[in-house]
């Protein structure tokens, strides 16, 4: 190596900056492995999510984030500045991005409920059939479904003060409506979900609903048309989790009504994605209720 390349690199700083960058780069990649390890069974969710994503991967993204800023600093005490310190402000950029987001999630954790069970009607509770709770128990689910759950009082809630022992159905009907706000359902912390009334007769709506739920690509359990029952489960992208997704249509004062439960199998708080699955799904449904007869459903 000449003199010249040397002194381009900056020496001892260009190497400190370039090791900043890598640390950087490999805590966003820390967060992949840990969660297609999860998905792909290398290890248990709780070590996927738990220990290696909110416990060690902070930690890695704080410590990269420190050494970026001194790598900043120390590059641009002399020349040459220009490649360390280019390396150095890279650095500091992506572990800035993924801090910022970690306290993002913490924050939007913060500030939903501990829960993981949404349904549209807790007055007349979806029941799972026998075969979902058989596949859930095969599967390995932990968090059971039950009529009126109530949020545990441990140390998982610490962080939630005032909802141990707190009924789900009315922590759920907390964070969907502020009354020193009077929020809509697109400003609330949480979705607003209802049944859906619709406009075709029963057998018409069973296949509406049908129809939406398998464009969605989930895999069906249960579709059943004499009891309206259909059950699903959708898997997450990235960490492989599965949240079932139980839909029940029925007829009630001479209308259609379709309501629907989604709950997942592991976990304390599902960060809202229960709730906004069963908004987007009811959405989906009522386009597709109002749709011509032949029209495809969203997908």
């Amino acid at each position: 190596m000449t003199d010249s390349t040397q002194n381009q690199n900056a020496g001892w700083r260009g190497k400190f900056a370039g090791f900043a960058l890598v640390l950087s780069i490999f805590s966003v990649l820390w967060f992949v492995i840990a969660a297609l390890g999860t998905k792909f069974g290398l290890w248990p969710w709780q070590t996927g999510l738990v220990t290696m994503s909110m416990m060690i991967g902070p930690l890695l993204v704080l410590v990269a984030s420190v050494l970026s800023l001194i790598a900043v600093i120390v590059a641009l005490l002399k020349a040459p500045r220009k490649r360390a310190a280019m390396l150095a402000f890279a650095a500091l950029l992506i572990s800035g991005l993924v801090l910022g987001r970690i306290a993002g999630i913490a924050a939007q954790s913060s500030g939903l409920p501990p829960i993981h069970d949404v349904q549209t009607d807790w007055d007349m509770p979806i029941k799972p059939t026998e075969g979902l709770l058989a596949k859930r128990n095969a599967e390995g689910a932990e968090n059971p479904i039950e009529d009126a759950p109530t949020i545990p009082a441990d140390k998982r809630t610490a962080s939630w003060p005032g909802y141990g022992n707190k009924l789900v159905s009315q922590a759920q009907e907390d964070a969907e409506y502020d009354p020193g706000k009077h929020k809509s359902s697109k400003e609330a912390v949480y979705p607003t979900i209802a049944p859906l009334v619709s406009p075709l007769n029963y057998e018409d709506t069973f296949a509406a609903v049908q129809d939406v739920v398998k464009a969605r690509g989930w895999e069906v359990v249960t579709a059943d048309a004499e009891t309206g029952r259909i059950e699903a489960v959708e898997s997450s992208s990235f960490f492989g989790f599965k949240d079932d997704v139980l839909i029940r249509v029925s007829m009630i004062d001479g209308y259609g009504r379709v309501d629907v439960r989604s709950v997942s199998r592991v976990g304390l708080s599902d960060l809202g994605m229960n709730a906004k699955r069963v908004s987007a799904l009811l959405e989906d449904i009522d386009v597709k209720l109002k749709a011509p007869a032949g029209t495809p459903p969203a997908g």
